[in-house]
């Protein structure tokens, strides 16, 4: 599992890219990427293109990075999750909660 993260040069997005297992061993991790910044930015893209699984603990530290950003006035986006990792998404109504795309 690695977690990785990138700002734009006006700190206004953060895209984090997973790979690999999302599970409790990225929780460090993950929150470091966005807590750590000097300024919270406007936009939060989660980049799963290679992440290979996620469980609850991984939902629930998308959760605490939604609180983070806002509740519900967040902009957060989960992008390129495959087919399995949609399911679980979709089961647990993160629909509702992110832009899933």
């Amino acid at each position: 599992m690695t977690v990785t993260s990138t700002v734009t040069s006006d700190g206004s997005e953060l895209t984090i890219v997973i790979k690999g297992r999302f599970d409790f061993s990225a929780h460090q991790d993950f929150r470091s990427s966005y807590e750590t910044l000097p300024a919270k930015p406007d936009r939060f893209i989660i980049d799963m293109s290679d992440t290979a699984y996620l469980d609850s603990s991984a939902l629930g530290m998308l959760l605490l990075l939604r609180d983070y950003a806002g509740g519900d006035a967040a902009d957060i986006s989960i992008i390129n999750a495959s087919s399995d990792v949609k399911r679980i998404l979709s089961i647990s109504n993160f629909e509702q909660l992110f832009t899933i795309q």
